[in-house]
């Protein structure tokens, strides 16, 4: 299992070959960089506070600590994609877990806050390696439908496992050690990966690869950074301005981008699997439903906190049920697929989903931890089969020297629905919450200092107030997120193809494996 250039996988083929005992064994190690890779983005929120304290990080050193990892993972994600399809999937995927694993280290001999900002970029561009190249890895070793659901499956567990957990293992290593120890967990994995690849994990590489263009990964990088970065401060409300600017001249920047890959002949993002109308519904719902997960995350996260009273490391424990929810939905959604069409369980999916959005409306005061837990628990449950299915779809769409290109777009899609749930429901949230405190306070830190300059009673009432706007804002946002799931259930059902199914992509886009893994 060495091949460094693989030739596309013929059409008509009657079965495709069942994976063997190396390729289960080569899917145990891309779980790993999968989980840490994931654990990464959430582990250090918790370690912000005595991070900080030692190495003395201001609020903005600090934001740059927290965010810069994501922003480098989102804009050098599509880049990474199509690299591995050129250079080859194990080859960039080692190099990233080398890079990983000695920028690990170099974060913990840290000495003030600016040294750490750079290890933590140079972290997002070794982690901008490893998603998609596991992804494309695990398609181009996994060749049969059922089995590559499997992996799949597997796979986004991972991922959404990492997420979940990361807080919660922060906090314990917290407990006994100190920050540091939280970018020590990567060490021991890269170094299982690095060891253990070359022997389990072949070599993939589309055999007519071109050079890799430097203007489109320029302009998808910049597209990419600024349209996150705009989100994000839309969300802060600092700098409207500044928000409003990076949007506009990130998405000028990527109708450049679009317009030059439409006219290349060898892209360095293939957006003409956008023309299968199946593929493009899937990125549409990836792109909601994480726009969906991410503003009622925000709300919930901060409900736990400020009208229930916990403490933010709690807080984190309490909403691991989310992501262990997203976790177990794609674990079972292969079960799903084969007592119906996967088009079925995707939108049976979203309306589980709605149905937990609307639990949390039905969240109200002291006594509505369970009730908030059951919500987001069932809520990410119903979005497993997208995550594992969708994703499927996406990458078994394309010839398997493609994959890696393929699956950037399913990554970049997650990345801004996340990136759009922050920004635009944490805005509505924000409304609602000055609506119902008849504009006398802009946030519930800002009612708990003002409380602080006033009598106990008037204080008191101050802060009654203040949770029952934040309550009122937590049932909006699960009011828009049941709308968006109750929607996208409508648009995959529309999407569903008719029996006997016709790939509806273009010729110059064959899809060998579109009908066997199309929703």
């Amino acid at each position: 299992m060495t091949n460094e250039t693989e030739p596309p996988a013929a059409a008509g083929t009657e079965a495709a070959p069942a994976a063997d005992r190396r390729a289960w064994l080569g899917l145990a190690v891309l779980a790993l960089p999968t989980l840490i890779v994931a654990m990464d983005m959430t582990a250090l929120l918790l370690a912000l506070p005595e991070l900080s304290a030692d190495l003395g990080a201001s609020g903005v050193e600090q934001l740059w600590i927290g965010d810069g990892y994501g922003l480098v993972v989102a804009g050098l994600v599509i880049t990474a994609g199509t690299l591995g399809d050129r250079i080859g999937r194990r080859r960039l995927l080692l190099a990233g877990a080398a890079g990983f694993l000695v920028l690990s280290v170099v974060a913990v001999f840290s000495v003030d806050p600016l040294m750490l900002i750079v290890v933590r970029l140079l972290l997002g561009v070794a982690g901008a390696t490893l998603t998609p190249s596991t992804l494309a890895l695990i398609t181009s070793m996994f060749r049969d439908e059922r089995q590559r659901g499997k992996a799949i499956s597997v796979w986004a567990t991972c991922q959404f496992t990492g997420g979940a957990l990361g807080p919660v293992l922060a906090g314990f290593l917290l407990q006994h050690f100190s920050w540091k120890s939280v970018f020590l967990i990567a060490v021991p994995v890269m170094a299982v990966v690095i060891v253990a690849g070359p022997f389990v994990l072949p070599e993939f590489r589309g055999g007519g690869a071109g050079r890799l263009d430097p203007v489109s990964v320029a302009l998808s990088l910049v597209a990419v950074l600024l349209m996150v970065y705009g989100f994000k401060q839309l969300a802060i409300q600092d700098e409207p301005v500044v928000a409003g600017a990076a949007l506009v001249v990130g998405a000028a920047v990527g109708a450049v981008f679009v317009r030059r890959q439409l006219r290349m002949e060898s892209p360095l993002l293939d957006l003409r699997l956008l023309r299968n109308r199946r593929v493009t519904g899937v990125l549409v719902g990836l792109t909601l439903a994480g726009c969906a997960m991410a503003g009622t995350g925000l709300l919930v996260t901060q409900f736990l906190q400020n009208v229930l009273g916990h403490s933010p490391a709690t807080a984190a424990m309490l909403f691991a049920p989310m992501g262990l929810g997203v976790a177990a939905g794609t674990m079972t959604a292969p079960v799903y697929a084969k007592r119906m069409q996967p088009t079925t369980a995707i939108a049976g999916g979203f309306g589980l989903s709605a149905l937990g959005a609307l639990l949390l409306v039905a969240a109200h005061g002291s006594g509505s931890l369970p009730l908030v837990m059951a919500g987001i628990t069932v809520l990410a449950l119903g979005t497993g089969p997208l995550f594992a299915l969708g994703t499927g779809l996406v990458v078994g769409s394309v010839p398997p020297e493609r994959a890696g290109s393929a699956a950037s777009m399913s990554e970049t899609a997650n990345y801004f629905g996340g990136s759009l749930g922050f920004a635009l429901l944490g805005v509505l949230a924000t409304v609602v919450y000055r609506a119902g405190t008849d504009g006398t306070s802009d946030s519930f830190a800002g009612a708990v200092a003002a409380s602080r300059h006033l009598p106990a009673d008037q204080g008191a009432e101050l802060l009654r107030t203040a949770r029952e706007a934040f309550t009122g804002s937590l049932h909006t946002i699960g009011l828009v997120s049941a709308a968006l799931f109750v929607g996208l259930a409508v648009l995959t059902l529309a999407l569903r193809p008719s029996a006997p199914a016709v790939p509806d992509a273009p010729e110059a886009l064959p899809e060998p494996e579109a009908d066997a893994a199309a929703l």
